[in-house]
C-alpha cells in the first residue's frame, strides 16, 4: 500500500493519510500521540511529494532534498538543532544538503520546517523517500470515462 504523507497549513507536524471520507480525509498525526482527525476540503492540504525547493536553476523535489539530507546525516536525525541555530548557521548547513539552493527565495523558516519534517519522518521509520512518497492521483479522476461509451 502506498503511503501518503501530508502537511496541513496551520497545523504543526506531518500527517499520514489513513482513509478518505465523503467530504474529508482521515489523517493520523506523526507525533508521539498518533491522533486521528478529519481534514476537510477547506484545509490547505499538501502531499510532501508535491513540494519542491527553489534552486538557482530548476526546482528540486522535496523527496530529493530529503534523500540528500539522509545521505549527509547517514540516516540519523539532523545533527543541527534547528530551534537554536541562527540563520547563517542554518543556511551554511543547508548548503551542504542542496548547494545551489536559491538564497533569496528559500527562507530560514523553510529550512527549519524541512529539518523538523525530516526528523519527524526519521523518528517514524520513514526513510525511503523515493519509494514511500510518490505523488498520488486524487479522487477527482472521472471514472465515468470508461462507462460513457
Amino acid at each position: 500500500m502506498q503511503q501518503t504523507i501530508l502537511a496541513i497549513a496551520g497545523k504543526p507536524g506531518l500527517y499520514k493519510l489513513v482513509s478518505r471520507g465523503k467530504n474529508n480525509l482521515i489523517v493520523e498525526s506523526l507525533d508521539a500521540q498518533h491522533r486521528r482527525q478529519p481534514a476537510f476540503a477547506t484545509d490547505r492540504i499538501t502531499s510532501l511529494a508535491d513540494i519542491a525547493m527553489f534552486t538557482d536553476t530548476d526546482d528540486v523535489p522535496l523527496m530529493n532534498v530529503l534523500e540528500s539530507l539522509k545521505t549527509l546525516e547517514e540516516g540519523k536525525k539532523a545533527s543541527i538543532d534547528y530551534k537554536k541555530a541562527g540563520g547563517d548557521e542554518l543556511r551554511e548547513y543547508f548548503g551542504k544538503v542542496l548547494p545551489d539552493f536559491d538564497r533569496d527565495r528559500v527562507h530560514v523558516s523553510d529550512i527549519k520546517k524541512l529539518l523538523q519534517w525530516y526528523n519527524i519522518l526519521i523518528e517514524n521509520g520513514i526513510t525511503d523517500f523515493k519509494e514511500e512518497m510518490k505523488p498520488t492521483e486524487g479522487d477527482n479522476i472521472d471514472d465515468r470515462k470508461e462507462t460513457a461509451e
